[in-house]
């Protein structure tokens, strides 16, 4: 193995303690002849660093973990951004690009964490989870992630189950927001296709892109924009 830098953290492999405190702790594990030994993974700023040992069992717990640390993350970036763009509209965009921060995906957490509350979330769903289902109703939202809670559903099953009706009672107070534009079609393929890649419904990544490109007009013009 690589030798790893000072600033590399362990991913626990055992199965007790919060996520958080499985940052940082060395776990022993039997091998194959009965030795004992450390067995860690640890995480760096470009990437894993795997013993050539490690046992399969170990390797396969740190999945779920690796994938609870970027729900976490997913769930915590979105609410910063929310807050940015509630309370500090004419400086928050400016946060974002000091951070180094990619803002395409942030809008996408941003626009998930604004449809569901916190006590809303369902912490044993991944974000994915939550995503598929945040362009319904807040009603059919809640009885999808209860029954994804229940059934202990992949989010590719949940997928498929929603594919199966249609995708469930879909908001239809903006559906009509796009023929009213009046544009070409060309334009319209190419939205759709850039809404695609956040997961977002067309008209609500219209909307988010409208308000962020009117918020920046107004901050770079001097003018006063009120927090949503």
């Amino acid at each position: 193995m690589r030798r790893v830098s000072a600033s590399s953290q362990a991913i626990s492999t055992d199965d007790t303690g919060s996520t958080a405190s499985q940052l940082g702790r060395r776990v022993a594990a039997v091998d194959h002849r009965g030795s004992r030994q450390l067995s860690q993974i640890l995480t760096t700023r470009v990437g894993l660093e795997i013993p050539e040992n490690l046992p399969f069992e170990l390797w396969e717990r740190a999945g779920p973990k690796l994938i609870r640390i970027a729900d976490t993350s997913a769930w915590c970036l979105g609410d910063w951004l929310v807050h940015g763009q509630d309370h500090y509209r004419d400086r928050y965009q400016h946060a974002i690009e000091t951070a180094g921060l990619d803002y395409q995906t942030l809008r996408n957490y941003a626009w998930v964490a604004r449809k569901f509350h916190i006590s809303r979330r369902h912490e044993e769903l991944s974000f994915q989870h939550h995503a598929d289902v945040a362009s319904l109703d807040p009603e059919e939202q809640g009885k999808w992630l209860r029954l994804a809670a229940q059934e202990k559903w992949s989010r590719n099953e949940l997928r498929r189950r929603l594919k199966g009706i249609g995708g469930g009672k879909r908001k239809s107070s903006k559906g009509a927001l796009v023929s009213r534009l009046g544009v070409a079609e060309e334009y319209v393929r190419r939205w759709r296709e850039a809404a695609e890649r956040e997961s977002v419904p067309l008209e609500d990544w219209l909307i988010s892109t409208l308000n962020d490109a009117a918020a920046q007009a107004l901050s770079e013009s001097g003018a006063d924009y009120p927090a949503r």
